[in-house]
């Protein structure tokens, strides 16, 4: 399924209790899929498709703002494509985690290897450490 984003810039994929809008970060390389919705391992097809569909970005921001929930399958997808980005010098950074996805980013050690911000705007103000 295919809808506009918010700007009007971002295709859409869903799965029954996903969507991932992606949009351009502004900076050439950079993308941000948004996600709303739980990703686990029932839900996880329109992330990879997303992720490989920009495969070529060097940093990847996944805005979590509206993520409520996120398994153990969507927190590896997500440890593997930061792995996959790091020889390149790339990043895949995590923007507005709210507590019960973050209690998962914490629980597991995980946060510890992400750039985490407090939303996408300080992600992409943002070109060193993050938080």
């Amino acid at each position: 399924m295919e809808t506009p984003s918010r700007t009007g810039e971002a295709r859409t994929s869903r799965a029954d209790r996903l969507l991932v809008v992606s949009r351009h970060g502004g900076r050439p390389g950079t993308v941000v899929l948004a996600l709303d919705g739980e990703l686990d391992h029932d839900t996880v097809e329109p992330l990879r498709n997303a992720l490989r569909e920009y495969a070529g970005a060097m940093r990847v921001v996944v805005d979590c703002a509206g993520l409520r929930f996120c398994d153990s399958t969507g927190l590896n997808v997500l440890l593997r494509t930061r792995l996959r980005l790091l020889p390149e010098g790339g990043h895949l950074d995590l923007a507005g985690l709210r507590p019960p996805v973050r209690r998962i980013f914490e629980i597991t050690g995980a946060l510890k290897v992400f750039r985490a911000y407090a939303d996408v705007d300080a992600a992409l103000a943002d070109t060193g450490a993050g938080d």
